[in-house]
């Protein structure tokens, strides 16, 4: 049996806690249950993360760098309205196909509220730093025009919410959403 590297461990408590949290969220995800999906001892989990939050921020940080890579592949090359199509589409295919990518960026903005109003700041400056460099890679093809990028950004996090209250795509609020009916209409092509 080949013995993974401390990276390689931290890896498959990154992908594991994923997993957990989209489900749970920070307060409902305990650390056994990340340890026990990972195969280690919760003592082990500790040597490779300080603690539940470092391993949440984590779990956050990924997320968005994960959603950013997403729009950023997807634009490459492009400018104005052919790159907000393919990332729309790039983004409707991230979250038809990995769900919990949706889910966790849901839990990451509860996490964010509830720390917040704990007056734990950390969470949140760094979730807002990930959402402005997602921000940015949306900019940027869009010609850094701030209106496409704001409709963008706000469609974006309104069918995040309508997919995550889980409205099927044939449902009627849809309907009067233009760009949203751009988004379905993508979603097909993917």
């Amino acid at each position: 049996m080949v013995r993974m590297s401390a990276e390689e461990r931290r890896e498959s408590v990154v992908r594991a806690a994923t997993s957990e949290f989209a489900r749970g969220g920070f307060y409902g995800t305990s650390t056994e249950a990340i340890a026990k999906r990972v195969g280690v001892s919760q003592p082990y989990l500790f040597r490779l993360f300080p603690g539940k939050k470092a391993i949440f921020l984590a779990v956050a940080e990924r997320c968005l760098q994960d959603t950013r890579r997403v729009l950023e592949e997807a634009s490459e090359g492009l400018h104005g309205e052919e790159a907000l199509h393919a990332m729309a589409v790039a983004y409707g295919r991230l979250i038809a196909e990995q769900p919990e990518k949706l889910q966790m960026q849901l839990q990451v903005y509860v996490a964010v509220a509830a720390a917040e109003a704990a007056g734990d700041h950390e969470f949140g400056e760094m979730v807002r730093k990930g959402w402005l460099e997602l921000w940015d890679a949306v900019r940027v093809p869009l010609g850094g025009d701030v209106d496409e990028t704001t409709s963008f950004m706000a469609y974006g996090m309104l069918i995040n919410t309508l997919a995550g209250m889980g409205f099927p795509p044939e449902h009627r609020i849809w309907e009067g959403l233009s760009v949203t009916t751009r988004f379905h209409r993508y979603q097909e092509e993917a």
